[in-house]
C-alpha cells in the first residue's frame, strides 16, 4: 500500500496506539507480503491487515490464518498477545462469512468499506478525495 494512503488511513488521533509497517514474510524459499502490518502499542499485540478490492471470498479466511501463523511465529514477542487479522472487503456475504471462520481459533474479523459520494464539509482538505483513494488502490492492486 503506498505510503500516503497509509498514512492517511491510519495517523488519526483515534488510532494513535498504533505504529506501522509493510513487511514481507519469509517463509521457506518464498516472501510474502502483507497489505498492512501494524503493532498495537496497548493490545501487545500485530495487526494484520489484508485489503480487497472485491467481495469477501472463504479462501480469504485461510489467507489471514496462514499470516497470522507466520506472523506470531517470526514476529511476536512471547509477552505479547496473539495478533489479530482484519479483512477489509468491498462487500460480504454474513452466511459465508461465517462458515469460513466458524472453526477458526485465531481472531479474525472482516469488514466492508463505503465509499462516501462527498467528504463532510469539516473534513475536505485533511482526507484524500474519493478518486485519489481510487487511484492509489488501483496502483496498489495492480502488484496484486
Amino acid at each position: 500500500m503506498p505510503a500516503s494512503l497509509r498514512s492517511d488511513l491510519f495517523t488519526s488521533r483515534r488510532n494513535g496506539p498504533f505504529t506501522s509497517s509493510e513487511s514481507a514474510l519469509e517463509i521457506g524459499d518464498s516472501d510474502f507480503f502483507v497489505d498492512l502490518l501494524f503493532y498495537h502499542l496497548k493490545l501487545r499485540c500485530y495487526i494484520v491487515i489484508d485489503l480487497k478490492t472485491t467481495a469477501f471470498q472463504p479462501e480469504f479466511a485461510g489467507k489471514m490464518n496462514f499470516y497470522l501463523a507466520a506472523v506470531d511465529d517470526l514476529l511476536r514477542h512471547p509477552d505479547d498477545q496473539p495478533s489479530i487479522g482484519l479483512i477489509i472487503c468491498k462487500t460480504k456475504d454474513q452466511v459465508v462469512a461465517e462458515y469460513a471462520l466458524r472453526n477458526s481459533t485465531t481472531p479474525i474479523g472482516i469488514a466492508e468499506y463505503k465509499l462516501a459520494e462527498s467528504l463532510p464539509a469539516d473534513l475536505k482538505g485533511s482526507l484524500p478525495t474519493i478518486e485519489e483513494l481510487e487511484s492509489e488502490l488501483g496502483k496498489a492492486t495492480d502488484g496484486e
